[in-house]
């Protein structure tokens, strides 16, 4: 079981405590009461998106021992044009550096990942469109 205590701490700002020991403040963007103490929870829901997919793409890439040098995943929301408060579009892409890297490795670790393995892809909508594309970066 995985669990996270989250309270209300001032304004519109959340303190959020993992069993782990991990503390992080979460809080509003200023035009709807926040007073910008820490990431909004989009941030957060994208950044486990990415740190999620790339630590399974790596994962995956390292089993199949290619040489992977440096690994960036690169994520961005856009807002749907009827709702503001809405994101229906999300482009996640990932830049791996290496030698002799595999396209096929990458674009199938990258499929695993999001229909397999991540449990942040599992966790969004079901109309959220979620785009991957790559690059490979020969060092």
């Amino acid at each position: 079981m995985l669990e996270a205590k989250v309270k209300l701490a001032d304004g519109m700002a959340f303190d959020v405590e993992t069993p782990s020991g991990y503390h992080l403040t979460i809080d509003a963007a200023p035009d709807v009461g926040g007073q910008d103490k820490g990431p909004r929870p989009l941030e957060l829901l994208l950044v486990a998106l990415g740190g999620c997919t790339g630590m399974d793409v790596i994962s995956i890439l390292r089993k199949k021992r290619l040489a992977v040098t440096g690994y960036e995943v690169f994520v961005r929301a856009e807002r749907a044009q009827e709702h503001p408060m809405v994101y229906t579009s999300i482009q996640v892409e990932h830049v791996v550096r290496g030698k002799n890297i595999s396209p096929d490795a990458v674009a199938r670790a990258i499929e695993l990942s999001e229909t397999k393995y991540c449990p942040a892809s599992a966790m969004l909508r079901p109309g959220t469109n979620i785009t991957s594309s790559y690059r490979i970066v020969e060092e």
